[in-house]
């Protein structure tokens, strides 16, 4: 007679089968962990609300490559440019259109936050929509024709009462900040507007249809430096950068450049002061502390935005990043994941006081209506 299963040793055996299994399956995991973000054979579009050639395009082809090698899947990066509307065009169009998939990221500047800090009605965008992934601090260096027959800012008081032609994208655009510096120095400037980017307006200073210039870092490091040794252009002033004090220093890029303060003291004898200096002050902490950023839509998943922060941050810690980046960007350091938020949230916080004393000057000053 066939003796009865043994009821104990079953559910021991089953046990048993089951913890053998988990282990089998635990170990195969740690061994090909599963990458729930994966873009191979993707393609990623990067927009850069302007036009080719300026210091944002510049920064965005600069990175696009490096990134992708530290992507999941190494996707293609493309730059796909979008200009018009002093950027708006770009932005409002992310705005509308971009997926959450982790293929759609836009390349910003303070050009297209300006607009956004003043109630430009041309915005249909919302930052606060948007998360940031990385942030990039830069300068920006103002420099003349060398037909206006000076040598240096210690010169630049003779070019009042001169036809100066500076050529712009807009009055509430980035050139926001070389438009009242000038005022505040009281040189006067005719602003042509209808720029699609600073290197349009570069561009319009290499034909000799303006005669002085500005350029973020970037830009003037790779486009503008060899003008400098044709003998074509002059530099006269960087913005500066600030100290943990809050107070204007040297840009360490352009050590040998006066910063906007110094140039002002050179010409009037007296640090400047005021409430056109604090607001001049404070939109350059909101265009240039952050001044360029890469965004994620909203509605991205955590995986993907995590997936991204992962990528920008080896990127900036590989050695093609670091051979490369002071001839590209310039020494400033690169705010990655909550720096780059925190960046964002600072550069985005202007007091009303100075909000409404700017929208005022830009209405008196360039008949701009809010």
């Amino acid at each position: 007679m066939k003796s009865l299963p043994n009821k104990k040793n079953n559910v021991k055996k089953l046990i048993l089968g089951m913890a053998a299994g988990a282990a089998c399956i635990t170990s195969l995991t740690i061994a090909n962990p599963v990458h729930a973000v994966d873009f191979e054979g993707e393609r990623v579009e990067w927009i850069v609300p302007f036009k080719e050639g300026g210091g944002s395009d510049t920064w965005a082809r600069f990175y696009a490559p490096l990134i992708s090698e530290n992507l999941p899947g190494k996707p293609v990066i493309v730059v796909k440019n979008i200009p018009g509307g002093g950027s708006t065009k770009g932005a409002n169009q992310f705005q509308r259109r971009a997926k959450n998939n982790g293929l759609n990221i836009i390349g910003t500047s303070g050009s297209t936050q300006f607009p956004y800090l003043l109630g430009d009605p041309r915005v249909n965008y919302e930052y606060k929509d948007w998360i940031a992934v990385l942030a990039s601090p830069t300068g920006g260096v103002f420099y003349v024709s060398s037909e206006l027959g000076i040598k240096s800012a210690e010169e630049l008081g003779s070019l009042r009462g001169k036809d100066l032609k500076y050529a712009s994208q807009g009055a509430t655009s980035l050139d926001l900040v070389p438009l009242l510096a000038l005022d505040i120095l009281d040189i006067d400037v005719q602003a042509i507007f209808g720029m699609k980017g600073r290197g349009s307006g570069r561009l319009a200073f290499e034909r000799g249809e303006v005669n002085v210039d500005y350029q973020t870092s970037s830009a003037y490091l790779k486009k503008v430096v060899p003008l400098i040794d044709e003998g074509k252009v002059v530099p006269i002033m960087s913005w500066g950068v600030l100290d943990d004090d809050g107070n204007l220093q040297r840009d360490p890029t352009f050590p040998d450049l006066p910063h906007f303060a110094e140039v002002y003291e050179m010409i009037n004898g007296k640090k400047p002061e005021g409430t056109a200096f604090k607001v001049w002050k404070a939109f350059f902490v909101a265009g240039f502390a952050a001044q360029k950023g890469i965004f994620l839509p909203k509605g991205t998943s955590q995986d993907i935005v995590d997936a991204w922060g992962d990528a920008v941050e080896k990127t900036i810690k590989s050695d093609d990043f670091q051979r490369s980046k002071e001839l590209v960007l310039g020494d400033y350091p690169q705010a990655v994941k909550g720096k780059a938020v925190k960046a964002f949230n600072t550069a985005l916080d202007i007091s009303e006081a100075d909000r409404e004393w700017v929208r005022n000057w830009l209405t008196t000053r360039y008949n701009v209506r809010f």
